[in-house]
């Protein structure tokens, strides 16, 4: 059971990080890292469905904002959980983050192949004003890397191929059978979630 609460905590975790996706079709490696802790997962994405396979995990999962609905499949088992979605977690079409309030061009880099513009963004998140880097590609449009001023956490698109995606990857096969969700305690421990800009109730920074 203890498996299953870390699997879906890392579930949660890896779509905070698709929110800053942009609404496209693409595939790409995404590498997070928070608090000296780094994950790896392969990411598949067609405007609002996304299916996120973490590395090493015999899991992956499929947000799909179209149903408003989160899946965690177990091919193992021939078996999923379904959650709901926070609104805030939903990829994104615009470049500008949630509670942003300011943008500044600090200079131009190159990103996994990209050429990119380096901005420093302040937002506003639950009444606090916080800071972080994007770095948007200006040959596809969307940030392939962000990454909190104090460095505490940073996320990154790598092996980025724009094509188009198939519908059954974002879809629960016909024959696994559903599961209730098990209850999801505060585990000491774990390592705590990187803030990213956006992630609010309804209605808010958006």
């Amino acid at each position: 059971m203890r498996n299953v609460i870390l699997i879906c905590s890392s579930v949660v975790f890896s779509f905070f990080l698709v929110s800053s996706a942009i609404a496209m079709e693409f595939s790409a490696d995404i590498v997070s890292s928070s608090q000296g802790h780094t994950a790896t997962s392969k990411i598949f994405v067609k405007d609002q469905k996304s299916r996120m396979e973490p590395k090493g995990q015999p899991t992956y999962s499929i947000m799909r904002g179209d149903k408003q609905v989160v899946w965690m499949v177990m091919p193992d088992q021939k078996s999923y959980m379904e959650m709901k979605p926070n609104p805030g977690q939903q990829p994104r079409t615009e470049e500008k983050v949630g509670g942003e309030v300011s943008r500044k061009l600090i200079g131009s880099e190159t990103v996994d192949g990209h050429p990119a513009q380096k901005y420093e963004v302040t937002y506003s998140e639950s009444g606090k004003t916080e800071k972080m880097y994007q770095w948007m590609a200006t040959d596809i449009k969307f940030p392939v890397k962000m990454a909190a001023v104090d460095g505490s956490w940073t996320v990154e698109y790598k092996n980025i191929k724009m094509a188009a995606q198939p519908d059954t990857l974002f879809e629960v096969p016909s024959d696994y059978k559903k599961m209730a969700m098990p209850a999801m305690p505060s585990m000491p421990g774990m390592p705590k979630m990187p803030k990213l800009p956006g992630k609010t109730s309804p209605g808010q920074g958006e």
